[in-house]
């Protein structure tokens, strides 16, 4: 059965702490008031460089569910196309998650667009996060057939070579997205499922902007929050995949 989710929590923000040698920061959003550690979500922003303000709306509606959520900057025109920063990241996580509020032994790994791929790359081979596995993956309107920003190899081609995710997959993809199309999520889903592997997919009625809650700005060009309704209801179906694989029992396999 699902975990029952608080709708209501106050959300505390904590931003700017540097999590790493590459002195990139990081935000932090908390449930307000919750006693003992919150269930955990690091979560990774797409391509744009240095983009983890575009996560907050999300990130704060996660954090309203009642997780406790890690958003990073990273950049992916760094020389090792960010791998160095995703890396920290999950280092930080698995120190400094207790003194957060959090559990790192609950923590779920997700990404949006590149961030995606990213996750998943961690989860195939964990060798690469010092041996380190999530305890859910969380893909938000990502493609799987590139090679992922943490690894350097497709999602897909390990999963093709026989390596596992180890964990439950969650899949959020706008069917409307016209940047990163639904059928790469839904490639993934069928090749998991193939292979008897726990995994869920849900396509909102939203684009790629807009299963973060946000809307692609041209001028600033860039994501920006939105009160949209068709991105307000993806968003919160995004939210409620993030806190409730966080607030889930173990899910390894």
């Amino acid at each position: 059965m699902a975990p029952d989710l608080d709708m209501g929590t106050a959300v505390e923000t904590v931003r700017g702490l540097v999590y790493g040698p590459s002195g990139k920061q990081l935000d932090v959003y908390r449930p307000a008031g919750v006693s003992g550690p919150a269930p955990t979500v690091l979560l990774w922003h797409g391509i744009g460089p240095d983009e983890r303000d575009v996560l907050e709306p999300l990130a704060r509606a996660s954090a309203a569910l009642g997780a406790l959520v890690l958003v990073p900057d990273w950049r992916s025109d760094a020389p090792d196309g960010g791998r160095a920063h995703l890396l920290e990241s999950v280092a930080f996580l698995r120190k400094e998650a207790g003194g957060l509020g959090g559990n790192e032994a609950s923590c779920v790994l997700a990404g949006w667009s590149a961030g995606a791929g990213a996750a998943l790359g961690v989860a195939l081979r964990p060798e690469s996060a010092a041996d380190w596995r999530p305890r859910a993956l969380v893909g938000v309107a990502g493609r799987y057939d590139l090679p992922a920003r943490t690894t350097g190899t497709p999602p897909l081609d390990d999963l093709t070579a026989g390596r596992e995710p180890g964990v439950a997959v969650h899949l959020v993809h706008g069917a409307h997205d016209t940047v990163v199309d639904a059928r790469y999520s839904r490639g993934l889903a069928g090749t998991l499922r193939a292979a008897g592997r726990t995994v869920t997919l849900q396509e909102p009625d939203t684009d790629h902007a807009g299963v973060i809650m946000t809307a692609y700005d041209p001028a600033a060009d860039r994501c920006v929050p939105t009160t949209a309704g068709h991105a307000l209801r993806a968003g919160q179906l995004t939210a409620e995949a993030l806190a409730r694989a966080a607030a889930a029992g173990p899910s390894r396999m």
